[in-house]
């Protein structure tokens, strides 16, 4: 067992990665602040004390740990030509990756559930979610998440001993991809990680689609134009971000364990991308969609302009 590994980053774009490094670190300083801003203005306007905006601030805290994760790390291999991390670091950061990317899922499950009750069961929103529930949701997704991720790193510590190389062909400390370079048998380790991938990902999405579909069939059948209009315009934000985190996940999933015939430059971009585009879409989706925050927003920016 090796006690320093090497990331090498992307293979393959080695010369363009310094470039790279340029996109990544406006994404995450763009993703930070648009976040850190929905979190203050939720804490500080009372009027935004519900659910709804409390999971997003949920969502906010998670997007920035999650980035902030990866991204220093990244930019010392891309920019500073640092790829060394300690063996035990580079478990730490895998196990702190997939809690927040299991903890974002949760939040989003969350979400959807929020708006069901508020669309189909409108009368009894107020007593359902409850910030006392709402806590006990957000404490439930933590630690379902940090829980399932644990013996990820359980498995690689007291199962793989002896490993072919310590270079490690990713750009952060992903779990396949510390896996492969074991010189044993990781078909237990392989099997754990499509479990965690279903019993987070696959579960949430199936419910959240479930969701989504009972809103459609009451939003549908809603006599005026109007209050249909209104009651989906509550979820296209919630769509949107839905969409675009779950797409980028199965498809840098799938692609990562199947996609044999891809280059592995295309496999790890993607890996990077699922990391680092919900954190930068969400506070832009949900700033744009939401009424609200947009108007606290304006209302920040514009008092600035007239002092």
């Amino acid at each position: 067992m090796p006690s320093v590994l090497t990331l090498l980053g992307i293979p393959g774009l080695e010369s363009v990665q310094f470039w790279i490094g340029i996109p990544f670190s406006a994404m995450y300083i763009i993703a930070v602040f648009g976040n850190s801003l929905i979190l203050v203005i939720i804490k500080t306007e009372c009027s935004l004390h519900e659910p709804m905006y409390l999971f997003l601030a949920m969502l906010g805290a998670t997007d920035i740990a999650l980035s902030t994760c990866i991204l220093p790390k990244m930019l010392g291999i891309f920019w500073f030509h640092m790829p060394q991390i300690y063996f035990d670091v580079c478990l730490l950061q895998m196990w702190f990756i997939h809690t927040f990317q299991g903890i974002e899922s949760g939040v989003l499950l969350a979400m959807a559930m929020d708006r069901y009750v508020a669309i189909c069961d409108p009368l009894r929103h107020a007593t359902i979610f409850t910030n006392q529930l709402v806590t006990q949701i957000g404490v439930a997704v933590t630690l379902r998440s940090a829980l399932l991720a644990v013996p990820c790193l359980i498995l690689i510590k007291c199962r793989l001993k002896f490993y072919w190389t310590t270079v490690v062909s990713h750009s952060y400390c992903e779990h396949m991809a510390i896996v492969k370079l074991a010189a044993e048998d990781i078909r237990v380790n392989k099997i754990y990680g499509l479990f965690v991938a279903f019993s987070i990902l696959g579960i949430d999405i199936i419910f959240i689609t479930l969701s989504y579909i009972r809103i459609f069939i009451t939003v549908f059948s809603l006599p005026q134009k109007e209050a249909r209009l209104k009651a989906f315009n509550t979820c296209i934000a919630h769509i949107c971000v839905f969409l675009e985190f779950y797409l980028l996940a199965f498809f840098s999933f799938f692609t990562h364990r199947f996609g044999f015939h891809i280059p592995s430059y295309i496999h790890i971009l993607l890996s990077n991308l699922y990391l680092l585009v919900p954190p930068l879409l969400n506070p832009i989706v949900y700033g744009v969609k939401t009424k609200q925050i947009r108007d606290r927003v304006s209302k920040i920016f514009h008092s600035k302009d007239t002092s």
